[in-house]
C-alpha cells in the first residue's frame, strides 16, 4: 500500500513540475473569480479541519520520542505533515479543473462521475464520523447525547451553508479571521515576544533541509496523513477552481504552497511554545480552539456537500431550500452514524482516489490531441491579459 502511495506522490510532483515548466505563464481563471485573499481563505478552510487545531499538542510528544522522526525537531515534523509540499496536491487538481477539465469533460463520463461522487459523499461523511469519534477528547466531560447533538448541528450548519455559495465565501473569510485571532490569543498566553516566536518559527527550517524525507511515508502515521491529503485533493481542486482569480500557473502554485503554510507555521510554533514550556491552556482558550475547530469542520463539509449536490444536480435552487436541507442532512448524518459500524479507513478512500488519478491520466493520454492547442492558447491569453 505504501509503495502505491509513494509512486502516486512522485507522479503528482513530476506532473506539477511539467505543468510549471510548460504552462507556467498560463492564467488560471475560474467561473467565479475572487480576490486572492478570498481564494486562499476558501482553500484554507475547506482543505483543513479540526485536526489542525487539536492534533499538534498530542503529536509533539510522539515526534519527540519515536526514532523514525529523529532527523528533525517535532515542530518541523508537524509542519511537514500539514504544510508546504502537501499543498501541491491541491495545486495540481486546481490547475486541472480550471484549464483541462473544461476541454476534455472526463468527469462527465459515467464511470468517472460515479467514482468521483461516491468519493466525495464518502469522504464528507467520514469526516463527520471522525469528528464524532474525537469530540469527547476535545470537550472534557461531554455526554454521548451532547456529542451526537453537536455533530447533528454541525452537519445541519454545513448543509445550510452549502445551499448558497455566498455563505461559503462569508464563512471561509470569517473563520480565517477567527483563526488569526486565535493565534494571537494563544501567542499572548505564552508570554513570548516577537523574538521568542521568531526563534521558534525558525525551527521549521529543519523541514526544508530535510524536505526529501517527507516525499514518501516516514511511518504508518505519516502514510495516514498522505492518504488523507490524496483523498481530499480531487475534491478540493474541483471546488476551489471556480474561485481562481486569474493568476499565472506559477503564481497560483506559489500562492497555494506558501500562503496557507504561513499561518500554519505560526500556529504550530505557538502550540510548540506551549508544549516546550508545559503551559496550561485554560478553559476559555480551549473553548476558543474547539469553536474554531468546529467552524473548520463546517467549512470542510459545506464545500463537499456543495460539490456533490452540484455534480448530481440536486442544488437548493432545484429542490427548494427546505427539501435541500432535509435531504442532505438526513443523508450526511445518517452516513456518519452508519460509519460507526463499518471498518472503512481513509487509506481505502485514498487508494480509490489514486486509482482515479491513474484513470484520468490514461484518458488524458488518449485524448491528448484535445490539449494540443493549450500552449498556443496559453501564450495568447497571457499576453492579452498582461496588456490589459
Amino acid at each position: 500500500m505504501e509503495m502505491v502511495l509513494s509512486v502516486a506522490i512522485i507522479f503528482t510532483l513530476l506532473a506539477s513540475a511539467v505543468i510549471l515548466l510548460r504552462y507556467g505563464n498560463r492564467r488560471c481563471k475560474g467561473d467565479m473569480p475572487t480576490s486572492l485573499f478570498t481564494f486562499i481563505a476558501i482553500l484554507f478552510t475547506s482543505g483543513l479541519d479540526v485536526g489542525l487545531i487539536m492534533f499538534p499538542l498530542t503529536e509533539f510528544p510522539v515526534y519527540a520520542s519515536e526514532a523514525e522522526y529523529g532527523f528533525a525537531n517535532p515542530l518541523a515534523i508537524e509542519f511537514g505533515f500539514w504544510g508546504f509540499l502537501v499543498w501541491g496536491f491541491y495545486f495540481l487538481t486546481t490547475f486541472y479543473f480550471v484549464l483541462i477539465e473544461p476541454r476534455v469533460r472526463l468527469f462527465e463520463l459515467p464511470l468517472v462521475k460515479l467514482i468521483n461522487n461516491l468519493v466525495i459523499i464518502g469522504t464528507c461523511a467520514f469526516t463527520g464520523f471522525l469528528f464524532l469519534s474525537y469530540l469527547p477528547s476535545y470537550i472534557e466531560g461531554i455526554t454521548p447525547a451532547m456529542t451526537y447533538g453537536l455533530v447533528a448541528l454541525v452537519v445541519l450548519a454545513a448543509v445550510w451553508s452549502s445551499s448558497d455559495v455566498r455563505y461559503v465565501k462569508v464563512l471561509s473569510v470569517a473563520s480565517t479571521w477567527l483563526f488569526i485571532a486565535l493565534i494571537a490569543a494563544m501567542w499572548m498566553n505564552t508570554g513570548a515576544g516577537v523574538q521568542g516566536l521568531g526563534n521558534t518559527v525558525a525551527g521549521i527550517g529543519e523541514y526544508f533541509t530535510n524536505i526529501h524525507q517527507f516525499v514518501t511515508p516516514i511511518s504508518d502515521y505519516h502514510a495516514f496523513y498522505l492518504f488523507w491529503w490524496f483523498s481530499w485533493s480531487i475534491m478540493i481542486g474541483q471546488f476551489v477552481a471556480r474561485f481562481s482569480g486569474g493568476l499565472k500557473a506559477w503564481q497560483l502554485c506559489v500562492s497555494m504552497l506558501v500562503v496557507p503554510s504561513i499561518p500554519i507555521a505560526i500556529w504550530f510554533s505557538v502550540l510548540y511554545l506551549h508544549f516546550e514550556q508545559a503551559l496550561a491552556i485554560g478553559g476559555l482558550l480551549n473553548l476558543a480552539m474547539v469553536v474554531v475547530g468546529v467552524i473548520f469542520v463546517i467549512n470542510s463539509l459545506d464545500s463537499l456537500i456543495r460539490l456533490y449536490t452540484t455534480n448530481l444536480r440536486i442544488e437548493a435552487e432545484k429542490l427548494g431550500p427546505v427539501r435541500y436541507v432535509a435531504f442532505n442532512w438526513t443523508l450526511m448524518f445518517g452516513l456518519v452514524l452508519l460509519f460507526q459500524f463499518t471498518p472503512l479507513k481513509i487509506e481505502w478512500i485514498g487508494l480509490v482516489v489514486i486509482g482515479l488519478y491513474a484513470l484520468i491520466t490514461m484518458l488524458l493520454w488518449r485524448r491528448r490531441r484535445q490539449l494540443g492547442n493549450l500552449d498556443q492558447t496559453s501564450s495568447s491569453l497571457s499576453t492579452a491579459a498582461d496588456k490589459a
